[in-house]
Order: structure tokens, then C-alpha cells, then sequence
């Protein structure tokens, strides 16, 4: 199907969900307007949809800005808007030339992207539906049409929302148009987005709001989840509609009784002390109460490792809806989470009781344009991707528990086992530092003594004045603690992250990585050495960087010339292990 379908009564957003006009022609077009004032009508349409795009790269003669959370901003005509939105006529009625409006302060009861809003902004201009970049609304699984995931309805109702905002009616109906013929298709899950969104929108989405209620009824989402998601008055309503007509078992339609409240209300807090004590009443179990699903949902990742690390809950237990935490925690898209779910034994092949793995639901939750997008030197890996990969090499590694891994280079002498693990780990931080910080994370490493890493003469322990050069080095009980935490961050990057750990071993398992770091004393000639040896690794570093350019390159002009083999127009960037 082509990826550019009009906007209509049938509006199909398959492909990569363009859309090029924005309603039938039968019936905004009265059959009075003769084709030369239709010809007319265009080329000012034209026009105008090219001001905008133009004052996007050139000042175009813009007046004004609005900023969106990432930092990002549009250029905009505010004759043009206000023109065209009673709502922009408002705003920019008492505002002096050059304004700067900030996305969140127009849009506050919802977060809208800017592909959202330039779309918006673009119909004002031209009374088209802008064409979408590519991968917006599409998901990064490629059994999916890309008609009902995740991110076409986040992005359906942006617009939606947006088009409520800014008073523009007739793309407000549009939208509620579209979502009302794909509800069926939509998941359980995302149907409550939309049905937030459409009772914020109210009257003018009644009918939208009608039917997501309906479907929510038929739903098996559990009250504790709508009760998180909607309005108070919208669950009683789904409640006692479940109860009339005798839906469900009894333990999706209740509230949790008092005390499972009192775990979630410690868990809410951050509070695993309060949790422990609330548990020794014996009132009932974190089992019993799905705190595990409720921590890995709705709380903090530090929380969630503490509550696993009581070992008082089952890693695999489902909830009422047949979820494991493993399904939850996709759901929620934090690697942190992920990862120490499976360190603790969570299974990635369990399914849910529609045949979903969390793997299956992690791609489904992911925009393709994020997945395959190009990341520069230092930027931070998208937390979609992560989980993805996470996920998918649990898979191909479903043994659980630590991984082995070997510290040949630093022998059996402790003192360099702590110089090579403290290297390899501040080395990850600064190559792939959303990687590390997961890894680092669930090893706890912040929570023990950081021995000064190589490159700084490598001489003391922090805080304790110990010189890791002399002979006599008397082991503590805080070496061995960072020795298993920096031993443990190594382990999770080789187990989850083998693409990054591949680029580190290559750089670590040089015979002199820890002479390299060690310039005390030097002779003029050592130094110099030293100098050339390093430049030869930064020649590895550099020649990375430059394959996976070129791989990238390679794979967008493959991308280009045969669309159809890519996900949505897109093709996937393998970087082998750094960004660039």
C-alpha cells in the first residue's frame, strides 16, 4: 500500500502513516467552486505550506517561536495563526513582536512531540495534513501494519489533542474519526491514552469517550491500573458497568482491600523499611498484594531493587490479568528494571494469555525513528532501544545468573583485578554511558569506595590514602565490596550489552592498558612511548567510529533505493558497538 493515503472518512494510517489531504474532496469542496478557483485554492495552499516549511531552515519573516520539551523549536507567522486559530488570536492579542511560546505552558494537561505539533501547525498553514517523517508511526516489530501500535495512536492523539488546544474543529473531528474506526484494533493498554485524552477533550469527543469506555468494560485492565490512568468518576463508571452485566472475575473489578493499599501507598513513598514492617502484620504477602507488578509499574528502579532484594516475592508470578512483572516492566520501558528482573530470574518466553512475550510488547511500545536513528559520539542511547536489546539477548542467553567473564590481563593480584575493573568501567561510562549506568545501577556500585582509576597516577584509594604501587596491601572488607560491584557492572555489560563489551575488550586486553596509566617516575623515553601507545589506541577508537559511519551511510542508501524490505521506509543501523 502506498504510504501517503488521504485523510478521510476511510483514513488507513498503514505504511509509514503520510497523509496528504485533509478530508474528502465530495465533502468540503460545494459544487458551485469552479476548477479555476480550486486551482486558486491549491497554489495558495502551496504558498503558504512553503513559508512554513522555509522559515523552519531561513528566517523566513517568522514572528514568533514556540519551544517543545526537547529542546526544539518551530518558527511561526503569527498573522498566519491567529487567522487561523480563535485559540492563537488570543494568545498573541496582547504579545509584543518576537514572542517565544513554550509548547507545555499551551498544552498542559498533555505531552505533545514535536512531529505532533508541526504537523498541527502545518494544516493551520495549508489545510493539508502534513506528510509525516518516516518512522513516527511506525513500531519497530515488522509483523505489525503499523495501523493500531503504539506509536501511530500516541501520535493520533498528540494531534488530536493539539487540534482540541488550539481550536481547530475540523481536524479535531477528523482525528476522532480515525481512532473511532481502529478502537477495536487498538490494545487494551493504549485505549486508555485515548481515553484520557477524549475526556479531557469532553463534549466535543463524546463519542470517542463513549466507546473507549465500552471497550475498557470488555478490557481485562484491572482497577488498580485504570485507577492510576483515569479519572475517578470514569473507573467507578467501568466498574459498575463490569458488575451489571457480570464481566470478569472479582478481583479485577475491586478495589485492593486496606492493608494492600497501606504496601502500595509505602511503595508510592519509596518506603521498602515501611513495606518489610507493613509485611511482619501479616495482613498478607507482596505475592498476594502484586507488589512486585505494582513497584515495577509505578516506582522508582531503585525501589524495585530493593523489594527484589528481600526475596520475598515470585520474579514469575502473574497477575490477574496474566501478566508476569517481566510484561509489566516492558510495559514501563526502563532498563534498569529489565535488567534486574532477569539477574533475579525472570523468564523473557513467558507469554501472556494473548501470546506476547516482553519482548513482542517492548517493540510494539517503540517508534522505528528512534530505534534506528543514527546516535553521535556521545550522545545517550535511546531507553527503547536498550530495552529491546535487553530483551532480545535474554533470549539468545536464557541461562540466568552471573555471567563469567575473564580478568586474565590483571592476574590473581587483587590490587590489579581493581585497577582493571575500575578502567574498564570508567572507559564504559564515558563510550556508553546509558549502558553503564544500568549495568552500574543494579550492581550498586555508587555504594561503595571509588578507587582513583588509572590515569591519575593510579596512587591512592579515595578517602583512605592506601598506594596501590607499593608492595604490602592489606585487604579491607570496602575492597572486596567494590571488587564484587565493579566485577558484577562487568558481568551485566558482557551479558546485555556484548556489542559495547566487544569495543571495551578490545581497548583492555592490551598487554600494557594498565602500564599506560602509570606515569610516575618516568623516564623522558618511557613517557614517550607511552604517548605513541595510546595514540594507537585512539587509532582503534577512531577507525570504529569511521566503520560504523560508513555501515550507516551503506545502510540508508540501501534504505532509500528499496523501501520495501525496510520497517516503514526505514532500515535498521547495526552499529557493532559505538555511536557515531
Amino acid at each position: 500500500m502506498d504510504s501517503r493515503t488521504a485523510l478521510s472518512d476511510s483514513m488507513d494510517f498503514s505504511g509509514s502513516s503520510s497523509i496528504c489531504c485533509a478530508a474528502n474532496t465530495s465533502e468540503t469542496i460545494s459544487p458551485e467552486i469552479s476548477a479555476p478557483e480550486i486551482a486558486a485554492l491549491n497554489r495558495l495552499s502551496v504558498n503558504l505550506e512553503s513559508i512554513f516549511e522555509s522559515s523552519q531552515d531561513l528566517d523566513f519573516f517568522a514572528d514568533a517561536k514556540i519551544g517543545v520539551s526537547d529542546g526544539r523549536e518551530v518558527a511561526v507567522h503569527r498573522c498566519v495563526l491567529s487567522a487561523r486559530s480563535p485559540f492563537f488570536k488570543n494568545v498573541f492579542a496582547c504579545k509584543e513582536r518576537g514572542v517565544n511560546l513554550e509548547l507545555k505552558e499551551l498544552a498542559k494537561e498533555f505531552d505533545v512531540s514535536f512531529d505532533a505539533l508541526v504537523s498541527v501547525l502545518a494544516y493551520l498553514y495549508s489545510g493539508k495534513v502534513k506528510p509525516l517523517p518516516e518512522g513516527v508511526c511506525v513500531c519497530v516489530d515488522e509483523e505489525c501494519r503499523h495501523v493500531a501500535c503504539r506509536p501511530a495512536v500516541d501520535f493520533m492523539v498528540e494531534v488530536l489533542y493539539a487540534s482540541f488546544v488550539f481550536e481547530i474543529s475540523e481536524l479535531v473531528s477528523l482525528y476522532e474519526r480515525h481512532l473511532l474506526d481502529i478502537l477495536n484494533n487498538i490494545a487494551a493498554d493504549d485505549i486508555l491514552v485515548v481515553l484520557s485524552v477524549a475526556n479531557t477533550c469532553s463534549k466535543v469527543c463524546e463519542r470517542l469517550l463513549v466507546r473507549c469506555i465500552e471497550n475498557i468494560v470488555r478490557s481485562d485492565i484491572d482497577v488498580v491500573t485504570m485507577d492510576k490512568a483515569l479519572p475517578q468518576h470514569i473507573v467507578k463508571q467501568i466498574v459498575d458497568s463490569r458488575m451489571q452485566i457480570g464481566l470478569h472475575e472479582p478481583e479485577s473489578n475491586s478495589f485492593p482491600d486496606k492493608h494492600v493499599k497501606r504496601i502500595h501507598r509505602a511503595l508510592d513513598s519509596d518506603d521498602v523499611k515501611l513495606v518489610e514492617m507493613l509485611l511482619e502484620e501479616g495482613h498478607t504477602t507482596l505475592d498476594d498484594a502484586h507488589a512486585l507488578h505494582y513497584a515495577v509499574a509505578y516506582c522508582d528502579a531503585k525501589t524495585t531493587t530493593e523489594l527484589l532484594d528481600l526475596s520475598l516475592a515470585d520474579v514469575n508470578r502473574r497477575n490477574p490479568r496474566g501478566y508476569t512483572v517481566l510484561h509489566v516492566a516492558a510495559l514501563r520501558k526502563e532498563p534498569n528494571i529489565l535488567v534486574s528482573l532477569l539477574t533475579k530470574g525472570a523468564q523473557p518466553s513467558d507469554l501472556t494469555t494473548d501470546g506476547r512475550k516482553a519482548l513482542h510488547i517492548s517493540k510494539r511500545l517503540t517508534r522505528a525513528v528512534d530505534y534506528f536513528k543514527s546516535i553521535g559520539e556521545g550522545e545517550d542511547s535511546p531507553k527503547e532501544r536498550l530495552c529491546i536489546e535487553v530483551l532480545e539477548q535474554a533470549e539468545r542467553d536464557p541461562l540466568l545468573g552471573e555471567a563469567a567473564f575473564s580478568l586474565a590481563v590483571a592476574g590473581e593480584d587483587l590490587r590489579m583485578k581493581l585497577l582493571y575493573l575500575e578502567n574498564r568501567v570508567g572507559l564504559a561510562k564515558m563510550l556508553f554511558p546509558v549502558e553503564a549506568k544500568v549495568a552500574m545501577d543494579i550492581a550498586q556500585v555508587d555504594g561503595t569506595s571509588e578507587f582513583t582509576i588509572a590515569g591519575i597516577n593510579s596512587k591512592n584509594l579515595a578517602g583512605n590514602g592506601v598506594d596501590l604501587n607499593e608492595s604490602f596491601f592489606k585487604i579491607k572488607e570496602e575492597h572486596l565490596n567494590r571488587l564484587r560491584a565493579l566485577s558484577k557492572t562487568v558481568q551485566l555489560g558482557k551479558r546485555y550489552f556484548p556489542r559495547c563489551s566487544e569495543v571495551l575488550n578490545k581497548i583492555m586486553d592490551a598487554d600494557d592498558i594498565t602500564e599506560l596509566a602509570c606515569v610516575h617516575n618516568d623516564t623522558p623515553e618511557q613517557r614517550r612511548l607511552k604517548r605513541q601507545r595510546f595514540m594507537e589506541l585512539q587509532d582503534v577508537l577512531s577507525k570504529a567510529f569511521t566503520q560504523d559511519k560508513e555501515e550507516y551511510d551503506r545502510s540508508n542508501n540501501i534504505s532509500s533505493s528499496s523501501s520495501s524490505t525496510s520497517i516503514g521506509g526505514v532500515k535498521r543501523n547495526d552499529r557493532f558497538a559505538f555511536k557515531k
